[in-house]
């Protein structure tokens, strides 16, 4: 949860951390007291609800034909209301939880609004959040609240917040963090028995038609990593968005590779099994430990399932090793295998001993001893923030990109738009390119002054080292050495197309360069890019024969 005040975006005026906090304290507050009678904690007696500020001023809606307004389209509805930035790995944890009251409560007057008040400038951008509603496969109507005038007005002061108004479009409830479904689903049901009772529910629910992405020709969907095995002549990529793992075989300079294998299936789960009937929930990173007799083992981070799981080479058995399967709150860890709940792993990388995790969710580094699987958190306080120093002490934002190189474990730190290293000999952190939390931008040059937006990504490449720049729409070509960062890829905009023959990329979420080539994960344009780094040639990887639909949430 982040917490901070603002100043005016409008004149570029920056962005101000004040600490974290439970509650808000200016505004009209969607955080709110306790009940004076016996009701879900923290709702509040009719007799002291406001009136909830109109949704209005906002840069556009999705997932809706038409704007919505409280006091008419969603007049007698019970509205839960989530402010959220579709960075935040906070935010992606409430969304399994508003999916399930969207559905227990789908034939009631009921509706979520998402308000999509964002943290970096990227994420202002309305094609940009539309993108990420279809990514994250939300079922509800979201406003672009992009001068965060709606967040304003309610008093909001961190993501995620939820506020629940009753049917006389009143603010009933409010509180800050993940974490509450119980809570979400008593204080709702509470809302509408009491709006039944005293007439002022509605006899019927609002239904909208929802937004949708056509079908990728490359047959993938938000595809998150991209994993190179020049030895074998071997590409996996996280389909992410299919549930599933895709092998192909070493594409061509013409960008074609032959279909290998399929693992997993488009629609959700966590089976274990053959490649036919195993079943993953949005995986991304992944790490090959190839032993050179065949019997590879390809490590998964199932993050949505919140497990570790093991693709055995060449049949494509499924196996899960670490996790329970439920988001966990643990930031010590020390327990075996799937007794030891994770929190959103979100990329690995492997050695003989370690297999190494990127736990965004308690912004910290795990890792599971390959012997055993026993896990443990070996970096990072689980305080957010970018702070240097020993492993117990140094504070991290969100990991999100993995890659080792000897005995130093570089990694992507999102949500400081840093990249920074763990040496495994000296047990300390050292920040490569990044400052702060709020610290963003597309600057080239030499550390404190060099910038970057929600990176994501991170390979060695000859001693230095290409970045996912995500949000920048961008590889950098980053010297750790001498902590320098310039732009090697991509024009700095989101496109799906190449501008005057330079490769455009639209939200990149992982790469990996082996064998003298680099292959992109071009996450928003559903695609993978083949790139000669020496020459910057490329061509988009076509695996013939990988086609299909995507029957989730938002699309087709």
């Amino acid at each position: 949860m982040r917490t901070f005040h603002s100043r005016n975006r409008a004149t570029n005026q920056r962005w101000v951390r004040v600490g974290i906090v439970p509650v808000c304290v200016v505004g009209i507050t969607l955080l709110v007291g306790h009940s004076r009678a016996a009701a879900p904690p923290g709702l509040r007696p009719v007799d002291q609800r406001q009136t909830a500020p109109e949704l209005e001023d906002g840069h556009g809606w999705l997932n809706t034909e038409r704007p919505l307004r409280l006091a008419t389209d969603l007049k007698g509805h019970v509205v839960l209301l989530d402010f959220w930035t579709y960075c935040c790995i906070n935010c992606h944890h409430v969304l399994p939880d508003l999916a399930y009251l969207e559905e227990k409560y789908k034939d009631q007057p009921f509706m979520v609004v998402g308000v999509h008040s964002a943290k970096f400038r990227n994420e202002q951008e309305r094609d940009n959040v539309r993108k990420a509603v279809m990514r994250y496969e939300i079922k509800h109507p979201v406003i672009v609240d992009r001068d965060m005038s709606i967040w304003r007005r309610y008093g909001v002061r961190s993501w995620p917040t939820l506020g629940i108004l009753d049917s006389e479009g009143r603010i009933a409830w409010g509180r800050s963090g993940e974490g509450m479904r119980e809570l979400l689903d008593a204080t709702v049901a509470h809302l509408l028995e009491e709006g039944r009772k005293n007439g002022t529910l509605a006899e019927k629910p609002l239904k909208l038609k929802l937004e949708s992405e056509p079908v990728s020709k490359s047959g993938l969907r938000f595809p998150g990593k991209v994993l190179a095995d020049a030895g074998g002549k071997r590409l996996f990529i996280s389909d992410s968005n299919h549930n599933r793992i895709v092998i192909a075989g070493w594409p061509d300079e013409q960008g074609k590779a032959k279909l290998i294998k399929i693992v997993g299936g488009t629609e959700v789960g966590s089976a274990d099994g053959s490649a036919e009937t195993a079943r993953f929930d949005h995986p991304q990173g992944m790490a090959l430990r190839s032993n050179g007799s065949g019997d590879d083992v390809l490590y998964v981070a199932d993050t949505e399932n919140h497990l570790i799981r093991a693709v055995s080479l060449p049949d494509g058995a499924v196996t899960t090793l670490a996790g329970t399967g439920k988001q966990e709150y643990d930031r010590s860890g020390g327990s075996i295998g799937r007794e030891q709940g994770l929190n959103s792993p979100w990329a690995l990388a492997v050695d003989d001993t370690w297999l190494y995790i990127a736990m965004a969710g308690p912004h910290q580094l795990w890792r599971m001893r390959l012997k055993d699987q026993r896990c443990e958190a070996f970096v990072g306080s689980g305080r957010e923030n970018i702070v240097d120093g020993g492993f117990a002490e140094a504070q991290l934002a969100q990991p999100s990109g993995l890659a080792l190189v000897g005995d130093h474990l570089y990694f992507a730190d999102s949500e400081v738009s840093a990249i920074r290293e763990a040496n495994l000999t000296e047990k300390k952190v050292r920040t490569i390119i990044g400052t702060g939390l709020f610290d963003f931008g597309d600057i080239d040059g030499s550390y404190p002054d060099a910038r970057l937006q929600h990176a994501l990504g991170v390979t060695d490449y000859d001693g230095k080292l290409l970045v996912a720049d995500t949000y920048n729409h961008r590889v950098k070509l980053i010297d750790p050495a001498e902590k320098t960062s310039k732009s090697f890829l991509g024009t700095g905009k989101p496109a799906t197309e190449a501008a005057d023959g330079k490769l455009a990329l639209y939200e990149p979420g992982g790469l990996h360069y082996a064998g003298g080539v680099l292959f992109v994960a071009d996450t928003n344009n559903h695609r993978v890019i083949r790139v000669d780094p020496k020459t910057k040639k490329w061509v988009e990887v076509i695996v013939e024969g990988l086609t299909t639909t995507h029957p989730g949430r938002g699309g087709p």
